[in-house]
């Protein structure tokens, strides 16, 4: 399986993602530059956390009108796997790929530390290999990460079981708790928590692997399909 890595000015988080990829998981994996303007041939996309552009405007608001974002659009519409961590899930809303906004955390203040997430949808790509309601230790780090959305869109979310991941004890503000959605197609899923700093025991936990292992099995699964 071939993950492309995309990097932006201020990306932090892209060798972690590529760690995660290549050594953890044992796949390939290519650091791709945001100047790029062509994701194709690569099986996954995975857009790491950091500060894009010193998260001027808004974050990921410029990272979202980059060339590689236009491709990134096309692999989305083509039904490639796109996984959006912290400020990857910033520019994903941005970029008109989730629903929703991020705003400021509820006290006004950058959180770093564990938090336990519970796996609300394990029916997706990225979550098979988990079970329903299971409680995972994933970490977060991040200043703007309070999600919001209308009553109509939360609705729209819960209806069609797009909300992946919620916080137990919600440290932000986020709206039902939410710490990570997927889009209604089912292959773009946007996170705050980093799950690429969680593969493996040495971290803290390993309960980040899982959702590498997930899209890996199911890449195979389709793969086998096709052939």
């Amino acid at each position: 399986m071939r993950f492309a890595v995309v990097v932006f000015p201020g990306s932090n988080c892209d060798r972690d993602m590529y760690h995660a990829a290549k050594d953890a998981l044992g796949e390939e994996a290519t650091l791709v530059w945001y100047q790029e303007e062509s994701l194709a041939g690569y099986d996954a996309i995975l857009i790491p956390g950091g500060f894009s552009y010193g998260d001027y405007l808004r974050c990921g608001a410029m990272a979202s009108t980059s060339p590689i974002v236009r491709s990134l659009r096309e692999e989305a519409e083509n039904g490639t796997p796109i996984l959006g961590v912290c400020n990857g899930f910033q520019i994903l809303l941005e970029a008109g790929l989730l629903p929703g906004a991020l705003l400021r955390n509820k006290q006004l203040k950058f959180l770093c530390h564990y938090e336990t997430l519970i796996v609300q949808n394990n029916q997706t790509q990225f979550t098979s290999l988990y079970e329903e309601n299971e409680a995972i230790q994933i970490p977060i780090a991040h200043g703007e990460g309070n999600y919001y959305c209308d009553d109509e869109t939360l609705q729209q979310l819960k209806r069609n079981n797009q909300i992946v991941f919620t916080y137990q004890n919600n440290p932000n503000g986020s709206v039902s708790d939410i710490a990570g959605i997927i889009n209604e197609q089912g292959n773009v899923l946007g996170m705050m928590p980093h799950p690429e700093r969680a593969t493996e025991s040495i971290l803290g936990s390993e309960d980040g692997l899982k959702l590498f292992k997930s899209m890996l099995v199911n890449w195979r699964d389709q793969y086998a399909k096709n052939a």
